[in-house]
């Protein structure tokens, strides 16, 4: 697959690859279950807590994503500071919300977990980002709605973050269409370890 260089192009590459994605991640779902989650909190994040990044995003499985949330239990035994993102508006960027496995939970957009309206708001120093596919470069297919894109370009203004993709193995591709707007990923994680991308 080219990256396609006109917007239109890109836009309908990303349509049928979100179509094979979507298959592939259901596939890796159902053979791999919850051992996916178990398997992928073994791995350490490639960022430490002592290089100043104290706080890390996940995200609450939604449909058939991986689910983060025994790696983040993990993370909390460790010392690190938790959080999820909340969808706050359409075109706007993620705000996030301090939040641990076990505390309690709202509903936010599309019916997904989110943290209480009285959890406390931080910018986090590390983000795992959910995804429909990723590739060797470091590039993520996502679900279209471009919030971390648009999250990670207004972060990385203020910061130094890390950006991780999160997925199944099964869901890497050959290449992910680009656009000028997509935010590249600085490392990904899958349930076989970390992948350190080459571009």
């Amino acid at each position: 697959m080219q990256v396609a260089k006109r917007s239109g192009d890109v836009v309908d590459q990303k349509r049928r690859a979100r179509t094979a994605a979507n298959a592939a991640r259901t596939h890796a779902h159902k053979t791999l279950g919850e051992r996916a989650g178990l398997m992928l909190a073994q791995h350490e994040l490639p960022v430490s807590r002592v290089n100043g990044q104290a706080s890390v995003s996940g995200f609450y499985p939604y449909q058939d994503e991986i689910n983060v949330l025994p790696l983040l239990a993990r993370l909390v035994s460790e010392g690190w500071q938790t959080a999820l993102p909340v969808v706050m508006a359409k075109g706007a960027p993620l705000t996030f919300r301090a939040w641990a496995p076990g505390e309690p939970t709202g509903r936010g957009i599309w019916d997904i977990h989110v943290p209480l309206e009285s959890a406390p708001e931080l910018e986090p120093d590390v983000l795992l980002v959910p995804m429909l596919a990723f590739d060797r470069r470091g590039y993520r297919l996502g679900y279209g709605g471009g919030f971390y894109d648009r999250t990670l370009t207004e972060l990385r203004k203020l910061k130094p973050v890390t950006a991780i993709g999160v997925a199944y193995a099964e869901q890497e591709i050959d290449e992910v269409p680009v656009a000028f707007y997509d935010e590249p990923l600085d490392w990904i994680l899958t349930e076989r370890g970390v992948i350190e991308p080459k571009r």
